[in-house]
């Protein structure tokens, strides 16, 4: 299992529960959920990766269980991972989510591949 089954259950219950349209994406060895065409939150191994506003990136980063996100040894502005115990309760999964939510409108969509 390349990432935790569970809360990608819980994920999409508290999207669904938000009446949000998403697509799964398995990508970066986990799973993402797509949103508008663009990437909101996802899972790789048994963290939260979420999709936030820049502008609260270093607010974000006081929080329980969470951390910059870093694949190239440069963390990237805007993508956090949440440690399970950052997550643990619904509430907090949920507060999470919509800081995803409320960021993809202003998101900028990937370059589509040909």
């Amino acid at each position: 299992m390349a990432y935790d089954e569970y809360l990608a259950e819980r994920i999409k219950r508290v999207l669904k529960d938000k009446n949000t349209a998403f697509v799964e994406k398995k990508m970066m060895g986990g799973l993402c959920f797509m949103v508008d065409d663009k990437m909101c939150v996802g899972i790789t191994k048994n963290n939260l990766m979420a999709r936030i506003d820049p502008d609260i990136y270093e607010e974000a980063l006081t929080k329980p269980g969470c951390q910059e996100m870093n694949f190239t040894g440069r963390p990237m502005k805007g993508f956090v991972f949440i440690e399970p115990e950052g997550i643990d309760m619904d509430e907090e999964l949920e507060y999470w989510i919509q800081l995803c939510l409320d960021f993809n409108p202003k998101a900028k969509s990937s370059k589509k591949k040909k």
